[in-house]
């Protein structure tokens, strides 16, 4: 089989918010941005590689989720535990730099974890949870 990964999917509450942090602090590409208010749909992806990309949507915009579910979603997303991604970086100390000059909240400062990683984490505008491994 050869199969890719094209799309991830992270919920956002505030599509401004979101659109400002992957576009201007991460300085993904907008691939498309689709829909009004809080009912948009963002794709982002990183430049120079136009086959993955981040769905950036509203979480309770599925018909099949029920009020209980969204309020649900919404606790979740509040407290940081809903969503999160893994990227990935050469140079993890200018990117952990440049995110904490942005307002985005950092959750862990660039640490050598015990299983060979060198990663941090930080909060975008909805809560998910962003992580930044260091490419050796």
């Amino acid at each position: 089989m050869d199969i890719t990964i094209h799309t991830s999917f992270l919920p956002h509450t505030d599509p401004d918010a979101s659109l400002a942090f992957y576009r201007d602090v991460l300085g993904f590409e907008v691939r498309n941005d689709v829909g009004n208010g809080k009912m948009r749909w963002i794709t982002v992806g990183p430049a120079g590689q136009p086959d993955t990309s981040i769905l950036l949507a509203p979480p309770a915009a599925d018909p099949g989720v029920t009020d209980d579910e969204r309020r649900t979603i919404a606790e979740m997303m509040a407290k940081g535990t809903y969503g999160w991604i893994l990227l990935a970086t050469k140079d993890l100390t200018g990117t952990f730099e440049k995110l904490q000059a942005s307002d985005a909240e950092v959750v862990q400062e660039p640490t050598e974890q015990p299983y060979g990683i060198r990663d941090c984490a930080f909060r975008d505008p909805a809560g998910n949870l962003v992580r930044i491994q260091e490419l050796r």
